[in-house]
C-alpha cells in the first residue's frame, strides 16, 4: 500500500526527526524514500529573519543530502529532488504529480498569534495534499 514515501526536509531539527521517523517507516514497508527539498521563494522566505543564513539553494541541496545519506546507511533506496517556490505549494505538486502514496513532514506545532500570522506549513500540506500526510512534531 505505502511503497513510495515523500519526505520533505529542510534541514531543520524537526525535519530531522521527521527523516528518522521517515526512514523506519520505509524499512518497515520495504518502500522507497523520495526525499524533497525546497529552495525557498516568495513571501516567506522574504520575512526570515536569520540573515545570516547560506544561500537558499545550498541549504535545499544540504538538507536533501542529509536525508538520503541517512536512508542509505539504513539500507533504503532514495531519490531527492530539489524544487524553488513556497515549500507547502512545491509538496503538494510533486505528491500530485508524482507517484507517491504518503507525505512525511516535520511541523513546530506553532499555535496562538504565531500561528495566525505565519500559518503552518504542514496544515497546507495536509490539506491540499493528494495522499496522506505524516506529521512529525518537533519533539525537543
Amino acid at each position: 500500500m505505502y511503497q513510495e514515501l515523500l519526505l520533505a526536509t529542510d534541514g531543520s531539527d524537526v525535519a530531522r526527526q521527521a527523516t528518522e521517523h521517515g526512514i523506519d517507516l520505509a524499512d518497515q514497508l520495504d518502500a522507497t524514500l523520495h526525499v524533497l527539498s525546497v529552495s525557498e521563494a516568495g513571501p516567506q522566505a522574504e520575512n526570515k529573519q536569520d540573515r545570516l543564513r547560506t544561500d537558499p539553494d545550498e541549504e535545499a541541496t544540504t538538507a536533501a543530502d542529509e536525508a538520503k545519506e541517512a536512508a542509505t546507511r539504513a539500507g533504503i533506496d532514495a531519490t531527492t529532488d530539489i524544487r524553488h517556490g513556497v515549500p507547502q505549494e512545491q509538496i503538494v505538486d510533486y505528491a500530485e504529480t508524482n507517484p507517491v502514496d504518503m507525505v512525511i513532514v516535520g511541523t513546530a506545532g506553532r499555535s496562538g498569534l504565531e500561528h495566525l500570522l505565519s500559518g503552518s506549513v504542514a496544515e497546507e500540506i495536509v490539506r491540499n495534499a493528494p495522499v496522506p500526510v505524516l506529521t512529525v512534531r518537533d519533539q525537543t
